[in-house]
């Protein structure tokens, strides 16, 4: 397969600038899958070598073959849930693929019957992943007391990005709900720019919470950036999980919002997904 047939997935994997990015009213969908097509009576049989993957070794002879093919690290090779085809993972790029690795589906998978955004779901395992990569200790936290966090949540922000700062204008009303920010730097003009600059000024700082907080309110910082900052790792991640612009924040579970969000709408979004996953309570046992 030519190099010029991958352009459409390799795009993906590149960030792209963006301005900040206004309240995100709804919830992101995953790409709509695409049409079914009528398949012809018979097929050509597959001229591979490689035989259908069946098993872990299959599945790693299966990855072999498609990175040869498509000059493409690839991350994973696993079953699907489609019987016959598999899950094809280069970063957060998925595609579908026959179990001879002969034909490939680039698209997202979504279960008709039941709604469920299968590949979108593969993302967010992902994104958590790489979130934790980054490590706790290496985000800026504002947080409520303890015992009354409810949601932890990771933004990526950029010092001099409009709604991340009406965002952090609003931070004791976030902490106010329950709900504890952890700042990832994503500096969208990108390294060797004055905004990249900034954030290591603050990372370097002696207080980085003042000192992020008094980079938002003026977009002024004081300070040298020489010291071993995480700001170039952050970005990085940021742009390998899909932040395309700031405020970008992740979810609890994984999910992308691409804009900022009112504490109101926030809480309320994020007492939904809790609610969800814990399920309709039982029914109080009769007397």
């Amino acid at each position: 397969m030519s190099s010029t047939k991958l352009m459409p997935v390799l795009a993906l994997l590149l960030p792209s600038l963006a301005a900040c990015a206004p309240p995100y009213e709804g919830t992101p969908t995953a790409p709509a899958a695409t049409a079914a097509v009528e398949t012809p009576a018979a097929l050509p049989a597959a001229t591979s070598a490689t035989p259908p993957a069946t098993d872990a070794a299959g599945a790693e002879a299966l990855r072999v073959k498609l990175e040869k093919l498509l000059a493409v690290k690839i991350d994973r090779v696993s079953p699907s849930p489609l019987p016959g085809v598999y899950e094809v993972q280069s970063g957060l790029n998925f595609g579908y693929v026959s179990a001879d690795g002969e034909y490939l589906i680039e698209g997202d998978l979504v279960h008709v019957s039941t709604g469920e955004a299968i590949t979108e779901n593969s993302r967010k395992k992902e994104r958590l992943v790489a979130v934790a990569k980054l490590g706790a200790s290496n985000l800026i936290e504002f947080a409520p007391p303890a015992d009354k966090i409810k949601h932890t949540i990771t933004v990526f922000t950029d010092v001099d990005c409009g709604y991340c700062r009406m965002l952090h204008s609003q931070i004791a009303d976030y902490n106010a709900r329950g709900i504890a920010i952890r700042y990832a730097f994503f500096p969208r003009t990108g390294p060797n720019t004055e905004s990249f600059r900034k954030a290591e000024v603050v990372w370097c700082s002696a207080d980085r919470k003042t000192a992020l907080t008094n980079a938002k309110l003026s977009g002024q910082v004081n300070g040298s950036p020489n010291c071993k900052n995480p700001v170039l790792e952050q970005y990085t991640t940021g742009a390998s999980i899909g932040v395309r612009g700031t405020p970008a924040l992740v979810l609890e579970d994984g999910e992308l919002i691409p804009g900022y969000q009112p504490p109101d709408q926030l809480a309320q979004m994020l007492d939904g997904k809790a609610a969800k996953v814990a399920g309709p309570t039982d029914a109080a046992p009769k007397g």
